[in-house]
């Protein structure tokens, strides 16, 4: 961070004020002032949300001037729609960290009928972001069927809603989308919504259906968390009671949207 101040004042100068700059990134202008005068450093959220405003990255601001300055003027990211979308992230990131921690999670698929797909995820902060990555392995013995899968992705908290963006890792990535929201406005343990993706049979067709995180705490035993992933029966011990229900609630159909559509 030799060069922050320089190169801050460098991207500031691009813009018709300071005022306007604080007003649309949502900064206090004392406290921009203090970053422009080397008095104090952003922190790692507030670092990238001038970044996101410049259309530049966090790291950016640590390059030489001259480096900087071509950085500034030719940014390496796609046109604004793309640089408008990543402003959505993490949102209010305060309301964001009280759902931090490990989940175990449970959703309806069409690849699976009649049963219950039990994963886990975990949300986490990192470089001014709010992390996703989940787990998600599948046996299935009658069938010689054994999936396992991980998602990484970026969460958003907007309107005490969680949005949810993930991608497979692997050659045949796909991506989905999750919003959740508490039982409740103070109420963390459990976390419901809908999940939107592509069924893994079923000829891959695009589906919708209600969706259930369970939190678990920050360390939980991960073998253990693990080891409940799976397909379970809706009679399974392994449901706790309020998601059965909230499953139950939507019946055992999933809403997909026929390939010919």
């Amino acid at each position: 961070m030799h060069h922050f101040v320089e190169n801050l004042k460098a991207a500031c100068a691009t813009q018709r004020s300071i005022s306007h700059i604080c007003r649309e990134i949502g900064l206090n202008r004392q406290q921009f002032n203090r970053y422009t005068s080397g008095e104090t450093r952003p922190s790692a959220h507030n670092l990238a949300r001038i970044a996101s405003f410049f259309d530049l990255s966090a790291a950016d601001f640590s390059l030489a001037p001259a480096a900087f300055a071509n950085r500034l003027h030719k940014p390496e990211r796609g046109g604004s729609e793309g640089s408008d979308l990543f402003k959505g992230f993490p949102g209010d990131l305060a309301a964001l960290r009280r759902h931090a921690g490990y989940y175990q999670t449970y959703h309806l698929s069409p690849s699976w009928p009649d049963m219950v797909v039990c994963s886990c995820s975990r949300l986490y902060e990192a470089g001014g972001l709010m992390h996703v990555t989940s787990i998600e392995r599948i046996r299935d013995a009658d069938n010689s069927i054994e999936q396992h899968s991980k998602y990484a992705g970026l969460a958003s908290f907007s309107r005490n809603r969680i949005f949810i963006y993930e991608r497979a890792r692997g050659r045949s990535a796909m991506l989905s989308q999750t919003i959740l929201l508490p039982f409740e406005l103070h109420q963390k343990v459990y976390l419901r919504g809908t999940t939107m993706g592509v069924s893994w049979r079923k000829e891959n067709l695009p589906y919708a259906s209600r969706m259930i995180w369970r939190h678990v705490g920050a360390e939980p035993d991960l073998r253990q968390l693990l080891s409940r992933c799976g397909v379970v029966p809706f009679s399974s011990r392994q449901l706790p009671p309020t998601v059965r229900s909230y499953l139950e609630a939507a019946g055992t159909s999933v809403m997909a949207v026929p390939s010919d559509y």
